[in-house]
C-alpha cells in the first residue's frame, strides 16, 4: 500500500457564516473533513493543512493575519502537523507542499476543502501532474454560486461540474463514507 496523506485546503473562518466569503455547504464539508482528519490521525497518515492568505490587506477575504484567515476549529492542526501557507490558488505553487509530501514518501493523497472549483481543482490537477494517486472526497468540499455570461450558476452545479471534471481524468472522486471504515 502506498504512503497516504490527507491534504486539508482552505477550511478557514472567512468561508463560514459570519465570514467575509461564505460558501454553500461549508459546515457540512468541514464536518466530513473532520471525520477524515480523525481517521487519518488514527491510521498515522500524514496530515497537511493548507491555509490561504492574500498578500494585501485590502483583499476581499483571507486578509493577512486576520481571524478570517485562520483555520476553522473543526479541522485545527495539532502539534506536528504541517501547515502550508499559500498566496495563490494552487497549493503547490510557491509553497513547500510537494517537498513536505516527498520528504514523507507520500504517494497517494486525499484532498478536501474549499473552494471546489478553484483551490481544490488546482491542487488536484497539480498533484496528479506530479504523479500522486489522488482521491477527492467531494462531500468534504464546498463552493459558492458563480455568475457567468449573465446567468447565476448555483453552487451545487459549480461543485458538481468541478468534481465531474476531476473525476474524468485527475482523481478518484468519492463520498467521505467510502473512505472510512464501517460505522466510523
Amino acid at each position: 500500500m502506498s504512503k497516504q496523506a490527507l491534504i486539508i485546503i482552505d477550511i478557514q473562518n472567512d468561508y463560514f457564516p459570519g465570514g467575509k466569503w461564505t460558501l454553500d455547504g461549508a459546515e457540512q464539508a468541514a464536518d466530513n473533513a473532520a471525520r477524515l482528519l480523525a481517521a487519518a490521525r488514527d491510521r498515522g497518515d500524514l496530515v497537511v493543512h493548507v491555509r490561504h492568505e492574500f498578500e494585501s490587506a485590502d483583499a476581499p477575504f483571507f486578509t493577512p493575519q486576520s481571524p478570517g484567515a485562520a483555520i476553522h476549529a473543526k479541522v485545527e492542526p495539532v502539534t506536528g502537523e504541517p501547515v502550508v501557507l499559500k498566496h495563490k490558488v494552487n497549493a503547490f505553487l510557491g509553497t513547500g507542499l510537494k517537498d513536505t509530501l516527498d520528504q514523507h514518501g507520500v504517494q497517494a493523497l486525499t484532498i478536501v476543502g474549499s473552494m471546489s472549483h478553484m483551490c481544490i481543482d488546482a491542487a488536484t490537477r497539480a498533484a496528479a501532474d506530479f504523479g500522486y494517486e489522488v482521491t477527492v472526497a467531494h462531500d468534504a468540499c464546498a463552493t459558492l454560486p458563480l455568475d457567468f455570461n449573465g446567468k447565476q450558476v448555483p453552487a451545487a452545479h459549480v461543485h458538481d461540474s468541478a468534481m465531474a471534471a476531476l473525476a474524468f481524468a485527475y482523481a478518484k472522486v468519492v463520498k467521505t463514507d467510502d473512505l472510512l471504515p464501517p460505522n466510523a
